[in-house]
């Protein structure tokens, strides 16, 4: 599973983004789909996880202000962002859980930068 990201960029604080995720490769391996944020000088970060059966879950710092999302037909992901704070800031990773087997194996996108002006 290949996987690449779109839609960053310097929006100002209470703007919005959508990110993309376009994956390719053997996408029926994939168990579920994630955007993780990675701030700068921090580990990454889970920050929206959507299972196969629809099932979402969130970080509580986005709750109500982010979507994830999945179009199976372009096999692309989204994830919605409102009302963006500074604390929102950093590289936005894709992640694919891929069924390899008896195993599990962790896909990751390039990352897409997000700014947010105060």
């Amino acid at each position: 599973v290949q996987l690449v990201e779109s839609g960053g960029g310097l929006v100002q604080v209470g703007g919005s983004l959508r990110l993309s995720c376009a994956a390719s490769g053997s996408i029926p391996s994939i168990s579920s789909m994630a955007w993780y944020r990675q701030a700068p000088g921090k580990q990454r970060e889970l920050v929206a996880r959507l299972f196969n059966d629809g099932t979402t879950d969130y970080v509580d710092h986005v709750k109500g202000r982010f979507t994830i999302s999945r179009d199976n037909a372009k096999n692309t992901m989204y994830l919605q962002m409102n009302s963006l704070k500074p604390e929102d800031i950093g590289v936005y990773y894709c992640n694919a859980r891929e069924k390899v087997g008896m195993v599990y194996l962790e896909r990751w996108g390039q990352g897409t930068l997000v700014t947010v002006s105060s």
